[in-house]
């Protein structure tokens, strides 16, 4: 079947999707978790639907798979005081619990998310479009970014299992809780980068309000009971909704001491705004990029092609860290562009579940018209989509476009698209690349493609105090997940990995005295007595 036959008739009659990938039927989900119980939802809920349409063509329509409950600021208020109440101001039973036994409850939860992976990756594939493979390494990556998680806190515990002594004072310091910790994670990575905030949070001793993200919110309905099972009463409490009317109440009310936050800068500035004391509101936001790839003369042309097409595209796209905008040298432009078309164009449409599909539909309402609409601004400005099926759609679908040469000033050179198309422009100078990256409100990765030692070097020094990853002759991406993940400007505040992450959601707090026989002797009965959880000698295997 030709290209353009195959994008025309993507979408499968109910009796074509395999019994394996269906879903069981629509699924309302009515219950969330608030302080230690999964309550009901009586009232209107939100429609879930689904980028995997029904028909083909003009017919073609986002199917209506189930609904999350519309909750109120009466419902939301009702989470945050739960999780004040478990937090009660330092002195509750989570906060105060050792580190062992908090691993402990995080253990057994990942033990319970373990048996819903099959529901979880099903759901990945129809609320947002995700290949069969990617939900899988998602699900997958979430699991082993906890048990990561588990042995960073337990490295991170030994390093204050000791007492120092300096200047004559004794300190014992570890690290403490922040309070309550509003997380909200993006709809690409529903689970995994979700966790990434989440899971820190909570084993640092925080209680958490959660918001799943718009799209990608029915998958934790399968992980309600183990969030229930798993954790003392109130400790972890779900909203759902519009964000405006139940996140809006939670930073309002000042009572929110930290925001773990995926999305966009527009949102978290909103969100940070709303409290009403933003001196003591603790964030750590992953926000938007426009991670630049610059070819240069010296190139190897294979090598750059497949990984700007992997960079640009898994995912259709869909990742901050997504490679959004290359630099060529004019010199290897025509030769780089042809290749890059090509292979764009070799790339296999499909539903999630097709074997060996790589662009799927996309989740958001109005993507398509989107995408098409900043690249018919580029092709005005003297551009070209450069792949003769670059741009074709069917309902959800939008096959990936090239676009050449776009120009700064355009829409698809200065905005971040999130979506399939890979835009091209051209540089006689290094300073023109560079200098657009200095002057981006972004600043979070950068790919450089080249063999020449020096001029590479060259590049890195400055581009280092721009961005905060430099990737060589490799697509820009987040993992692996020890690595520092965040940026400068626009892209993010606080610093996302295994162990930073475990920093950001808590602070360093210390017990100190001074170096004498009565204080000596008092510390020594609290550690022999085991009267307290924070200060003691245990070691952690």
């Amino acid at each position: 079947m030709r290209l353009s036959e195959r994008i025309d008739s993507l979408f499968p009659t109910d009796a074509a999707i395999p019994p394996e990938h269906r879903l069981p039927g629509r699924l309302d989900q009515r219950g969330y978790l608030v302080d230690g119980e999964i309550r009901t939802w009586d009232g209107p809920l939100a429609e879930v639907r689904s980028p995997i349409c029904e028909g083909n063509g003009p017919a073609a329509s986002m199917r209506a798979i189930g609904g999350y409950p519309l909750l109120t600021e009466v419902e939301a208020t009702a989470a945050l005081a739960a999780a004040r109440e478990a937090y009660d101001h330092g002195r509750g039973e989570w906060p105060t619990m050792g580190v062992a036994a908090r691993i402990r409850h995080v253990e057994e939860f990942v033990r319970r998310l373990k048996l819903q992976r099959d529901a979880v990756v099903r759901l990945v594939m129809w609320e947002i479009g995700k290949t069969y493979a990617d939900a899988c390494k998602e699900f997958d990556r979430t699991v082993a970014y906890a048990v990561d998680t588990i042995e960073a806190l337990k490295d991170l515990d030994r390093a204050g299992s000791r007492f120092e002594i300096r200047e004559g004072i004794l300190g014992q310091i570890r690290r403490a809780p922040l309070g309550v910790v509003l997380c909200m994670g993006p709809y690409n990575y529903p689970l995994n980068e979700t966790f990434t905030i989440f899971l820190p949070a909570l084993i640092m001793g925080n209680t958490v309000v959660f918001k799943p993200p718009r799209m990608g919110v029915l998958l934790y309905g399968p992980l309600l009971e183990a969030l229930r099972d798993c954790f003392p009463r109130g400790v972890v409490n779900t909203v759902y909704g519009d964000g405006a009317r139940v996140v809006g109440p939670l930073m309002a009310s000042g009572q929110i001491d930290c925001l773990g936050f995926i999305g966009s800068c527009k949102v978290a500035d909103i969100l940070k705004h709303q409290h009403p004391y933003p001196h003591r509101l603790r964030s750590v936001l992953g926000l938007g990029a426009k991670n630049v790839g610059i070819v240069l003369p010296d190139a190897d042309l294979e090598t750059a092609v497949a990984e700007c097409v992997l960079g640009g595209l898994s995912y259709n796209g869909q990742r901050c860290t997504a490679l959004k905008l290359l630099y060529v040298h004019r010199a290897i432009a025509p030769e780089f562009t042809a290749r890059l078309a090509a292979a764009v164009d070799a790339l296999a449409p499909g539903l999630p579940w097709d074997e060996g599909a790589q662009i799927t539909p996309l989740p958001e309402p109005g993507k398509p018209a989107y995408l098409a609409g900043i690249v018919a601004d580029a092709v005005a400005a003297g551009a070209q989509v450069l792949n003769p099926h670059g741009g074709r759609t069917n309902g959800t679908y939008y096959h990936p476009a090239v676009v050449y040469p776009v120009t700064p000033g355009s829409a698809l050179h200065e905005q971040e698209q999130f979506g399939p198309v890979v835009p091209v422009a051209v540089f006689d100078d290094i300073a023109q690349p560079v200098g657009w990256i200095e002057e981006s409100r972004f600043g979070q990765q950068v790919s450089i493609f080249g063999s020449d030692p020096g001029t590479i070097a060259e590049l890195v020094d400055p581009l280092v105090n721009q961005v905060c990853r430099v990737n060589l002759n490799s697509q820009c991406q987040r993992g692996p997940d020890t690595f520092p993940f965040t940026g400068r400007k626009d892209s993010a505040e606080g610093t996302l990995s295994v162990s930073d992450a475990l920093r950001v959601f808590s602070i360093r707090t210390l017990v100190a005295a001074k170096a004498n026989a009565g204080n000596e002797e008092i510390l020594t009965a609290i550690i022999r007595g085991r009267k307290s959880t924070f200060l003691n000698t245990d070691f952690i295997f």
